[in-house]
């Protein structure tokens, strides 16, 4: 079965962007069920997949919508706490120049992530993503992914609103604003985007056999 990863930093560390209050529920609480229910439904049809990964393609594929959306949101998350650092980065080399390349600076993408993510309907989530070494920007709703799409995710940032309704209330616009400005770990960026251009391997989550190793 899979576990909760924990955050790779302290609960107050994205402060003042993101509180430890938002940090505490959207980790311990809404993470947590995610993980809670798509182990509940691959014990009840006898699964033991190794791969989170796999269990999101698969699903899909399949048309099991509730083991897909809980697996892809448990996925999602475990992504979106990566792709943040409280040191304040900037993008640098490569990834700098492709972003120059794709929409003539970091000022510009921010504009582009923001526009896409406020003017997203309803919940999902809001990418930057390598297709090759072009770069792209999109939303997905609800638990979607791109997982067995032909791109590499860079960056994520969540849209559901108990992602910033504690910090920011219904300004999505505010918390995206703030959040570009703060907390994007570049450095996992950059590291992504060469795996995009087969410069080594892009993220996977933690898999089922080493959440039992760390556990035991």
């Amino acid at each position: 079965m899979f576990k909760l990863p924990p955050l790779p930093y302290a609960y107050e560390a994205l402060e003042p962007t993101v509180s430890a209050e938002t940090m505490h529920l959207h980790h311990d609480k809404h993470h947590q069920t995610y993980f809670t229910n798509t182990n509940k439904m691959l014990d009840e049809a006898g699964l033991s997949p190794r791969t989170l990964e796999e269990v999101v393609v698969e699903a899909k594929q399949a048309g099991k919508k509730k083991l897909f959306n809980n697996a892809a949101q448990a996925w999602n998350h475990t992504f979106f706490w990566t792709c943040m650092s409280p040191d304040g980065q900037a993008p640098a080399g490569d990834l700098k120049a492709a972003i120059e390349e794709a929409f003539g600076g970091l000022e510009q993408l921010k504009a582009k992530f923001v526009e896409e993510g406020a003017g997203h309907f309803a919940s999902g989530w809001v990418w930057l993503v390598a297709r090759g070494s072009t770069l792209e920007v999109n939303s997905t709703h609800d638990g979607d992914n791109h997982l067995g799409e032909d791109v590499v995710p860079l960056l994520v940032c969540d849209l559901w609103e108990h992602a910033y309704y504690v910090d920011y209330r219904n300004d999505r616009k505010k918390f995206l604003e703030a959040w570009f400005d703060a907390l994007p770990n570049w450095t996992f960026a950059a590291e992504q985007y060469a795996a995009a251009r087969g410069q080594g391997e892009a993220w996977k989550h933690p898999g089922a056999e080493a959440a039992q190793s760390a556990a035991a």
